[in-house]
């Protein structure tokens, strides 16, 4: 009986070790703790913040890499978050009427809410020749155009912004903070005058897109004329065989050779458009949201433009 008793004590002991060793230490980490806690709806204020605050701040972004922005629904996690934050910063526009409803239900005097659209001057959604007319247009609703942060003044506006609240709010990083924002305004002016430089030599001012159409900001900044399947807010995803037509009409009348198609993509009446106007099809993309493997390699904003860039200038010259 006492063998019996002493085995199952053994077992006993061998079990709770188990349990004990099985089990991750909780380590508690003050200085994480403290960390001023960021959360951007989507990429653009997401990288805005990685190039200004560094490791210094714990910042999250909401919409997962490669997910369409349009189509988002938080999760309860995403809310848990957002209520967590010191800092929630989002586009403003009608793709985040979820915000307003969630923000209502917290209490946020604590908590510093940026809307990107009430930093900039934002212009309402137009619809060009041979465009896809919209639901909205015959209710005579009005419509905001979300992508501010497309035009190089705009992304610039941001970030100063963005800066000041986090100075304001960790004075003790203020200096790290200021000189960061330097020195990303700067590599956003080189940007600019890229662009700049690019339409000022090109021979054509005229950009084709066999999608939709989110670089308002960006045309009405650098001077450039523009055509488009859609608007760049819309939900559409079929062209009519007249939108179609138009635009390869467009193509081959001022002998344009590149046709755009924005991310994520399926990229089909781009494909059509290039395969009727013999031109070739090039990615200008949005920054709206990043895939994966960007994601995870850390490619920024100035990244993505860099790229634009040179895409342009084959459409343009």
């Amino acid at each position: 009986m006492k063998k019996i008793v002493i085995v199952f004590i053994i077992i006993a002991v061998v079990f709770v070790l188990f349990v004990c060793l099985s089990k991750k230490p909780i380590i508690s980490n003050p200085a994480e703790n403290k960390k001023i806690k960021v959360v951007s709806a989507i990429f653009p204020p997401y990288d805005f913040v990685r190039e200004i605050a560094g490791d210094k701040v714990n910042l999250q972004m909401l919409l997962k890499p490669g997910a369409e922005t349009h189509s988002y629904e938080p999760t309860p996690q995403d809310i848990l978050k957002i209520q967590n934050s010191n800092i929630f910063i989002y586009t403003g526009g009608e793709s985040d009427e979820w915000v307003e409803k969630i923000l209502s239900s917290m209490d946020t005097k604590d908590k510093t809410i940026m809307s990107m659209m009430s930093l900039v001057q934002a212009v309402q959604e137009e619809t060009v020749e041979g465009m896809q007319e919209e639901d909205d247009e015959e209710s005579g609703e009005i419509e905001y155009d979300e992508h501010v942060w497309t035009s190089i003044s705009n992304a610039k506006k941001i970030t100063s912004a963005i800066s000041q609240k986090l100075q304001n709010l960790d004075p003790d990083n203020a200096d790290f903070y200021k000189k960061n924002t330097q020195n990303y305004l700067a590599k956003l002016d080189a940007l600019d005058n890229e662009f700049k430089d690019i339409v000022s030599k090109s021979k054509r001012k005229t950009m084709v897109f066999g999608d939709r159409f989110p670089f308002r900001y960006f045309a009405d900044e650098y001077g450039l004329r523009y055509f488009a399947a859609f608007r760049g807010c819309s939900t559409d995803t079929q062209a009519s065989p007249a939108t179609i037509a138009f635009l390869i009409n467009k193509m081959r009348t001022e002998k344009i050779p590149v046709v755009f198609h924005i991310e994520m993509s399926d990229e089909k009446i781009a494909d059509a458009i290039a395969e009727s106007a013999k031109a070739k099809k090039a990615l200008l993309h949005s920054a709206h949201n990043i895939n994966k493997w960007d994601f995870e390699n850390k490619v920024s904003f100035v990244d993505l433009m860099k790229r634009n860039a040179q895409n342009l200038k084959e459409a343009l010259w």
